[in-house]
């Protein structure tokens, strides 16, 4: 009887935990004018929930990237944001950025607050963007040449807008620090060099491969630990 009045207990406590998290978390819709304030004043995440082509027709200024139709996607990449601080959200006309919002809370995220009207909106304002200069697409003649200009060469392909490329820094830096001249590492923005991407099969960024006198040895696409890049760098 008294173990079955502290399993009550105990999930009383639980029930308790998971309102509050509802009770307290924060989701809302500002207007272009509250959203820029509250960009500045607070310095939350951001967060676009568009496609990667219309995020490289124009963005917010540090916005990080994760495709809402994209629902795999869109998961693996939010999961390396921080649930405790704020976290604006936008799209084009606010309507995908509002699902995202509600899906953020639920998963959750402490504060959400989405862009009313959107990307659309912001531009009609006249705030400014971020936009992507018209890049030409790396050939594979010039990916192969690149990948034979030392014994072993770790290639990069990431995004300074995808969360879990950026998770991968202090990594890469890491790596450098501490390997020095063992390898060389190139970086090849995903986001824009789709074209040798697709030759590669690499279907997603963050994605690694390793040459080791230009042939290939080894890839993988997500997070990769510290400990595994070094073992296939080395052996």
């Amino acid at each position: 009887m008294r173990n079955k009045k502290i399993i009550f207990r105990l999930l009383c406590c639980l029930l308790v935990v998971c309102s509050n998290h509802r009770l307290f978390a924060q989701e809302g819709t500002l207007t272009p004018v509250a959203f820029e304030a509250y960009l500045s004043a607070n310095k939350p995440q951001l967060l676009d929930v568009r496609t990667a082509a219309e995020y490289q027709t124009g963005h917010l200024k540090n916005a990080l990237q994760a495709d809402w139709l994209n629902k795999e996607q869109f998961a693996d990449r939010v999961k390396y944001l921080d649930k405790e601080k704020p976290l604006l959200v936008y799209c084009a006309s606010g309507a995908r950025s509002a699902q995202a919002a509600r899906w953020l809370i639920e998963n959750g995220f402490a504060n959400v607050q989405n862009m009313k009207g959107g990307f659309t909106s912001w531009k009609l304002e006249g705030r400014s963007v971020d936009a992507a200069a018209p890049v030409i697409q790396m050939t594979t003649d010039a990916y192969r040449a690149i990948v034979n200009t030392a014994e072993t060469v770790l290639v990069d392909f990431g995004a300074a807008w995808c969360p879990p490329c950026r998770k991968m820094d202090p990594v890469l830096v890491q790596l450098q620090a501490e390997l020095k001249d063992q390898f060389k590492l190139v970086k090849i923005d995903g986001g824009i060099h789709t074209d040798v991407m697709k030759s590669l099969q690499a279907d997603g960024i963050p994605f690694f491969i390793i040459y080791k006198k230009g042939r290939e040895t080894w890839r993988r696409q997500g997070v990769v630990t510290f400990n595994e890049l070094k073992s296939k760098l080395v052996e």
